[in-house]
């Protein structure tokens, strides 16, 4: 470039402090040159230049003039962008995420961690349930709830919880209704490894010789029945409670709340179809009896054989009429007749009784 050549672009003035000669300001000038109050210097006048307008500021365009510029630069972006693109891309990243997830947990048959959970898992309340668990197994333990005045009742099982590092928390009452979804909680809730059902050929195999009594509960639903019938058979001795290979009975918090820790000491058993476990059974030596309301044996006066096996419907529908004929026997509690029956629990009950009685 020539030294006569003119300047390619707006020359800062000679005021600024990044131009010629204002590299550094002097007292008493204001930081666009000259003195502050004052009339300007020369070369640095107001308006001169233009980087001068709008009261000094450096800039070749005027506040106005750069709003409008942004606002047709941010109109034009948006006119050229499809709305809600950005947030579509994300959507379209998330959805395909979760659509991977969900057909991977498809392919693979994983249930859903909350399922999967509630699987293997049962929430348990009440005191001799927990105490039970503790008793049995208390590898099983995963959480432990209480109140305050539980403390000094269960202080072997929080210091167990301390040594094997099982958390516990101390909690009003309130929380405890919340968390057992009931007020029989008896201040204490516990979250613990739910107990598989043994197969039927595991449990007779191991099963000792002599004499033995177990259940086979057809029909049997409701959770406060199934606690009432484990907690007679636990003081009773029964070997097991039979569950039908389609039976969808399984032990609740409120089922092991009424059997007040029965449901530790009773297993549960899971057959196959009818009439392979029929026949299981009796190639182990079990005799079958189907109870029914009227028409059978009077439980009190008829020969219990040694291994027997009572079959138990539910309660109003009874149980199923072909599983009835396929038993050894029919028995029947005689009573006065003002009552139609006993409810299943207390039935339960009665018959046990009767056949300790003849084992002594």
């Amino acid at each position: 470039m020539r030294r006569d050549d003119p300047p390619r672009g707006p020359r800062k003035p000679p005021g600024s402090p990044y131009g010629a000669g204002g590299a550094q300001r002097g007292p008493g000038e204001s930081r666009h040159g000259g003195r502050a109050g004052g009339p300007a210097g020369p070369g640095g006048g107001e308006g001169q230049g233009p980087w001068r307008e709008r009261g000094g500021s450096h800039h070749p365009h005027s506040r106005d003039q750069r709003r409008d510029q942004r606002t047709r630069h941010d109109g034009s972006e948006h006119d050229e962008r499809p709305h809600g693109s950005r947030h579509e891309r994300h959507d379209r990243g998330h959805l395909r995420r979760d659509e991977d997830d969900e057909q991977g947990d498809q392919a693979q048959g994983a249930p859903h961690p909350q399922r999967a959970r509630r699987d293997v898992e049962i929430r348990l309340y009440g005191l001799n349930a927990v105490r039970a668990v503790f008793a049995r197994r208390p590898q099983a333990l995963r959480k432990l709830y209480l109140d305050a005045p539980r403390i000094p009742q269960l202080q072997p099982l929080l210091a167990w919880c301390v040594a094997n590092r099982v958390g516990y928390r101390v909690v009003e009452t309130q929380d405890l209704d919340k968390l057992a979804a009931s007020g029989h909680h008896e201040g204490v809730v516990a979250e613990v490894l739910r107990k598989d059902a043994v197969p039927l050929s595991t449990w007779l195999r191991e099963l000792p010789d002599g004499p033995q009594l177990a259940l086979w509960l057809d029909g049997v639903g409701n959770p406060h029945n199934l606690g009432a019938i484990l907690r007679s058979a636990a003081h009773f001795g029964v070997s097991a409670v039979l569950l039908p290979k389609d039976s969808t009975l399984a032990l609740s918090g409120a089922a092991a709340r009424v059997a007040e820790g029965g449901a530790e000491a009773v297993p549960m058993v899971r057959m196959g179809r009818s009439d392979n476990a029929l026949a299981q059974l009796r190639g182990a030596g079990f005799e079958l009896a189907a109870t029914v309301v009227d028409g059978g044996e009077d439980v009190f006066a008829a020969p219990l054989p040694p291994r027997l096996i009572y079959v138990l419907g539910a309660e109003g529908e009874g149980m199923d009429r072909e599983l009835a004929a396929a038993c050894d026997r029919r028995l029947s509690i005689p009573g006065t007749g003002r009552v139609e029956s006993l409810n299943v629990a207390a039935a339960t009950a009665v018959l046990l009784a009767a056949w300790r009685a003849r084992k002594g």
